[in-house]
């Protein structure tokens, strides 16, 4: 039979001469076209696949993803169903092919786990100490990423005096346009209302938002994305920095670290990777007293380091703060003439818990100390919190779980018809599969067997600390091996090529006394075992397993840039580890 002429384009060239070269994968194999791909052809790829992922899986120590997966056989079934959760996971809506009863029993354990008030409520006929401080939250499609953006989204709106009103004009208008002859739909709908900033206080309403050097760079890039102004573009030029350099910053903190006027470009983070609480204080203190509302985002176990800001103690240092500036609560009008308010924080403080929030719930029932970071809503100045779920839980794809209280969400005191917005989630169509895998997840196991399972990764912990220490007495060299307290992740001299590509190392270049260093890591995820370890150090004993790095760095590079051109934020591209 003729080959049909279908209308589309050829390649500009062989794709095999522009792609990435993958190790043990034929692109030609995996290459599609307009006829059926043969079953020998579909075999090779899948083989090569089955046999690439494998080995990957196998050795797979440089990321925060548990690879020890246990969901085939009590979920495959349910691939050949198409499960969306659009929309609000407490409104059943009417896609009735969802898992949103799952998601309920889900969320509803993690607002336990985090100390949060549930079951989550929305009843404006009581009174309203009894319902605002219930949860909200979803589960999301992407990984933290998605909870981050959402609660950062939520908080650049409600410190900028944003309310949502139903539009009661939407039924006439509709009447109205149905004189000409069509059909024309009752749209519900909602309208975003903006809080106007007094004249003598026009910042009222720019909230400022602070992180730390150790933040993931998707904080970064969602408050670009999201137009929200950070402190360093707010400030530097503008006023003095609060912060003397070196008496106001953690040991070691380099004065390269400033740009030219003397600013931070981040909040400096002390040795171990955790934000310096006495800087950020300064910083917000330095906003607060001019009228900006402050958004702060706290780390959980961060990307690279592992390490977890002491978010109880940094909101402890900043309440005073906010309490002597009149943004602890303050009055948001939303319609002057008719003298309607809302009583609202002016702060937004944040949990990046990606990693951490899973977990360290469990860490703290394992040690029972009375000198446990807390982050969760036993804080009650918190206002959200975002986790991923395929990081120390593990699944096949990334998900996460995004968790706020509903005094936080944009509706005015005295409106009982708000329920949100149909669909009150960052995204339209979310991935209903993930709510059973966290579902599955958790109904196997009793929180004493995720106390063993936590107290071995921390064991594991020690174990590569203490492998890697061994090493340099065996190599008799630096080897720069370095642990934040608590952490699931070792740090240390970078390997060569074949070894990090073996194991999935993570990379991240730093500077140590005008000395360029490449580090990588390993993260103890559950699918991490000793045998591992032991192979991981037995590679690196190889003659040319730590080749010389180059110690000088780039030559430097003046842009040539308009005089009058504004500087944006400051936006690492890569490193941190991942989402």
């Amino acid at each position: 039979m003729a080959r049909q002429n279908y209308q589309v384009t050829p390649p500009t060239k062989d794709p095999n001469d522009v792609y990435p070269k993958v190790p043990g994968i034929d692109y030609n194999d995996f290459k599609l076209s307009s006829e059926r791909m043969p079953e020998e052809q579909r075999s090779r790829a899948f083989g090569q696949l089955y046999q690439y992922e494998s080995a990957r899986k196998d050795n797979f120590l440089g990321y925060q993803s548990n690879q020890k997966l246990d969901f085939k056989d009590d979920l495959s079934l349910y691939l050949n169903y198409h499960i969306n959760n659009i929309g609000d996971p407490f409104v059943s809506g009417n896609h009735t092919m969802n898992t949103k009863f799952v998601e309920r029993a889900v969320l509803d354990y993690f607002a336990a786990l985090w100390n949060a008030q549930w079951p989550h409520e929305y009843t404006p006929e009581l009174p309203a100490k009894d319902w605002k401080n219930s949860y909200w939250g979803y589960i999301v499609s992407m990984g933290c990423t998605e909870g981050n953006i959402y609660g950062l989204w939520n908080a650049r709106d409600y410190l900028s005096g944003k309310f949502i009103l139903e539009d009661p004009y939407a039924e006439e208008q509709a009447r109205l346009a149905s004189q000409d002859g069509r059909p024309a739909a009752v749209e519900p709908r909602l309208l975003y209302y903006q809080a106007k900033a007094p004249e003598d206080a026009p910042d009222r309403y720019t909230p400022i938002a602070f992180y730390s050097q150790d933040t993931h760079y998707s904080i970064i890039k969602a408050i670009r994305v999201l137009s929200i102004t950070a402190f360093n573009e707010a400030g530097s030029g503008k006023f003095c920095c609060p912060l003397t350099y070196p008496a106001d910053y953690p040991p070691g903190y380099s004065l390269h670290y400033l740009d030219e006027n003397g600013w931070p470009l981040e909040v400096p983070s002390d040795n171990y990777g955790s934000i310096y609480v006495p800087a950020l204080k300064k910083l917000v203190e330095a906003f607060a007293k001019r009228g900006y509302p402050v958004i702060v985002n706290f780390n959980y176990g961060t990307t690279f380091k592992g390490a977890y800001d002491n978010v109880a103690y940094a909101v402890s240092e900043l309440v005073p703060v906010l309490q002597q500036y009149g943004l602890y609560e303050r009055e948001v009008e939303y319609n002057p003439e008719h003298k309607k308010s809302d009583i609202r924080t002016g702060f937004w403080f944040h949990v990046d818990g990606a990693l951490g929030a899973a977990y360290m719930p469990f860490l703290e029932m394992a040690e029972k100390s009375g000198n446990f970071p807390v982050f969760d809503f036993r804080i009650k100045e918190l206002q959200s919190i975002a986790m991923s779920g395929h990081k120390w839980i593990g699944a096949p794809w990334p998900c996460g779980i995004y968790m706020t209280k509903v005094k936080y969400q944009l509706l005015p005191p005295d409106n009982p018809m708000y329920i949100g917005s149909p669909d009150s989630t960052f995204a339209g169509s979310r991935n209903g599969f993930s709510a059973l895998l966290l579902w599955d997840y958790f109904s196997k196991y009793s929180y004493q067997d995720l106390i063993n399972k936590v107290l071995y990764t921390e064991k594991l912990a020690q174990y590569a600390l203490d492998r890697l220490k061994e090493l340099e007495q065996y190599l008799e060299k630096d080897l720069w091996v370095e642990y934040s307290p608590r952490s699931l992740a070792v740090r240390f001299k970078q390997a060569n090529a074949s070894i990090t590509f073996k194991y999935s190392l993570s990379g991240e270049v730093l500077y140590m006394n005008n000395e360029k260093r490449a580090y990588s890591h390993i993260f103890m995820m559950e699918s991490v075992t000793p045998k591992l370890i032991d192979n991981f150090i037995a590679d690196l004993k190889a003659p040319d397993a730590f080749p010389d790095q180059q110690s000088t760095g780039v030559p430097y590079r003046q842009e040539i840039i308009t005089p009058d051109a504004k500087r944006g934020i400051f936006i690492p591209l890569n490193s941190r580890g991942f989402k």
